[in-house]
Order: structure tokens, then sequence, then C-alpha cells
């Protein structure tokens, strides 16, 4: 039984949402296996096999953090064992997710210092830098930067920023959001001289919702035992403890790690460096139809366009969860909506995850023919466009 359909149907229903993302076969089998107990001999293994291959996925020596939450829970993590009430936190509003991570420091009794952006590029580096610079009392104890906003389709530059923290000799902590990136687009924990990273189980990893991370440097480690924010849920210490066998000091999601630990094997058969490849050109193919369509890309800078989805604006006077609606009517396909002030301005094309070349130009197709059934004004094109940048770019 297909659960989200009200009615019958043919062929599969396209999930081009930037995440939860397709599951993969592979990873749908694994989950269905009999539910293991988390205290036994078995488990440990697994449990330590699969800490040790996530380091790579992550590119980090440090230890990773697995939580039965979702991404959200991983965000509270991150401030919660690294920082302490009334702490400055220099946050860059680059969109929705990133105005969401600023709330939650908030209702934490942190104090963010908001840079605020046009929503239309990355974290604004000279505007951090600066902020640093003028910041000679050192009251900001953390910079939180989100690397790929799924809002908007811009990715931040993580390399600059920690440039730029180097740059102002400043002490502040670095946390980066990594949820709609992370085995998606090039990230790199340790090179960076990331302190905390966050991510989820849902998109670049292939799995359900369920699963959230944080990947721990020495720096961080050592900010957790002078931290005062109250934790009990989301504190390291017990999980790192238990980790060193393998276990967890609670319940873990039994089933969503048999998925995990198929999907990083996916990942690591693929290859990092292929599946960045992989992900740079659907972005690519998926860029030049929307051009060819005449539409506007919602990432103004290229230097900060999006691997993992792309969102594309309406022309004024349309609606942009119109089209969605007629995509879903007539294609059976579920795209991306606006978020926050691009509410029915977007729709944002998820190309992540388990994703084929195939599937990309019938995510397109379905594009296409909703742009004539919605009459939104475009010319045609758009997929002979991306099929003829993917048949030359093998």
């Amino acid at each position: 039984m297909a659960y989200y359909e009200s009615t019958h149907t043919a062929g599969r229903h396209f999930l081009q949402i930037p995440g939860p993302t397709n599951v993969p076969d592979r990873v749908l089998r694994a989950m269905d296996n009999p539910t293991m107990d988390h205290r036994g001999p078995d488990f440990g293994h697994l449990g330590a096999r699969i800490l040790g291959n996530l380091r790579k996925i992550f590119q980090t020596n440090g230890p990773v953090v697995i939580y039965p939450a979702s991404g959200t829970g991983a965000w509270e993590a991150a401030l919660t064992n690294t920082l302490s009430p009334g702490d400055a936190v220099l946050m860059c509003r680059t969109g929705w997710f990133a105005a969401l991570w600023k709330e939650m420091a908030e209702r934490l009794s942190l104090v963010p210092e908001l840079i605020e952006t046009d929503w239309r590029r990355g974290a604004d580096v000279e505007a951090i830098g600066a902020a640093l610079a003028k910041d000679t009392a050192h009251r900001i104890k953390a910079v939180c930067v989100v690397h790929n906003e799924t809002s908007t389709g811009c990715t931040s530059r993580v390399d600059e920023v920690r440039a730029a923290i180097d740059a102002a000799r400043h002490p502040a902590l670095l946390l980066v959001d990594t949820i709609s990136s992370l085995a998606s687009i090039d990230y790199r924990h340790d090179e960076w001289g990331v302190d905390v990273t966050v991510a989820g189980s849902q998109k670049g990893l292939m799995l359900p919702p369920g699963l959230s991370f944080n990947a721990i440097s020495a720096k961080a480690l050592a900010a957790a035992e002078r931290a005062r924010l109250p934790r009990s849920y989301w504190d390291w210490r017990p999980m790192l403890a238990a980790n060193e066998t393998g276990y967890f000091p609670y319940t873990p999601g039994t089933n969503l790690l048999y998925g995990l630990d198929a999907a990083v094997a996916m990942l690591l058969e693929e290859g990092l460096a292929n599946v960045f490849a992989r992900h740079d050109r659907h972005a690519e193919a998926t860029r030049r139809a929307v051009r060819a369509w005449g539409l506007d890309i919602q990432c103004a800078e290229p230097r900060h366009y999006s691997s993992a989805l792309t969102a594309v604006r309406v022309p004024e006077g349309h609606s942009a969860d119109g089209l969605r609606a007629a995509i879903l009517a007539k294609s059976n396909m579920s795209l991306g909506n606006g978020l926050g002030q691009l509410k029915d301005r977007v729709f944002r094309i998820g190309h992540l995850g388990d994703l084929g070349d195939l599937q990309l130009i019938g995510t397109l197709g379905g594009i296409e023919i909703g742009l004539r059934s919605a009459g939104i004004p475009h010319a045609p094109g758009g997929i002979m466009a991306a099929i003829d940048f993917l048949a030359g770019n093998a």
C-alpha cells in the first residue's frame, strides 16, 4: 500500500523534495531485518563498525555521536554541550533553517548576534570576520553556520568562514549544520577546523528521518567540560563513554542503524569523491534546464550554488504552490515548497541522495509538464539542455 496516495496513480511516485530523499532498496532491506538485542554482543560489533565508518563520511578522526532524533535534536546538542547561559553566538541568517537555529539559541538563553542576508547567497564571510575582529573582549563564544541552506539552495563556504575566524585570531567555536549537505556536497570537518558538525539521516545519507549526528573536535570536548547549559538526553559524555564499546546509553534506533550501516557502505563503495561529483553534475544539469526555461535560480551567487537542491523563482503574479499542486496532480511528483519569506515564491528541486540520470530527467520532465499545465511563462527546451549536458559530461 502506498500510504501517501488518496487515489491510485500508475507508476512510481517521484519524491524530489530536498529531503527526506528516496531510500535505496538495499537500505530498506537492511532495515527489514529482525530487531537485535541492543545489549548483546552482536550489537556492539555493529555499533563499532558504524561509528568507525561514519568518521570517513564526516572526514574526521574525532568522535561522531548518533542520536535517535531529528536534525533539530542535533542542533540542540551542539549548543547545550558547548555553551553557557548568556553566551553570545554569531549567526548568519541565510534562510529559513538558519533562522530556526537562531530561535532555538534564544530559547536556550543564548544571545544571538545576527548577520542578515538577502536569502540569495551563503554566509557573509566578510561580515563574520568584521564582527569577530571587533569583539576584542571575546564575548562571542561560537559562530554558527548552515553549510547548505535547504530553503534557498545556497551553500556557504565553511573553509572561508574558518579562515575569517583565524584571521581575527578569535577563540570562538565553529558550529556547522550539514543536515542537507553531508554525503552530497564536499565537507571536511577536520581540515576546515569545525568544532561541531550537525547532520541528519534523511538526506544525503539516504535513510528515513530519525537519526541525527554530532561530529566533535577536541576543542569542543574541552568546551563541554565548562558548558553550563542544562543537558541530559543530549549530553555527549555518557554517549561517548558507551560508544567506546559500540553501545549507547539508552535504547538506540536499532533498525535505522541497520539502514545506516548499509547506506554508509554504499557511499564508501562509490567513493566520496564520486558521490560529490555525481551531485555536482546533476545540479549543473538542473540549473541548465532552469535557465533554458527562462526562470530565475534563487541563489544569485554562482560560487554558492548548491549541489543538493535548486530553488527556482516563479515569475511575479504566479504561484509556486499552484505549480507544485499541478505537478503532483499531473505527474505524481512532489517538489519542495517555499519557506518563510519565500512562501509561494519558489519551488525546490531536490537532486540529492540515491539519484541517477534517468530519475533526474524524469524529474525535469515532470516540471516542464507542470509549467505548461499551470500556465507559467517559460521557454521550451529545459529537458534538452539537461540532456545535452549529461550526455557530454559522463
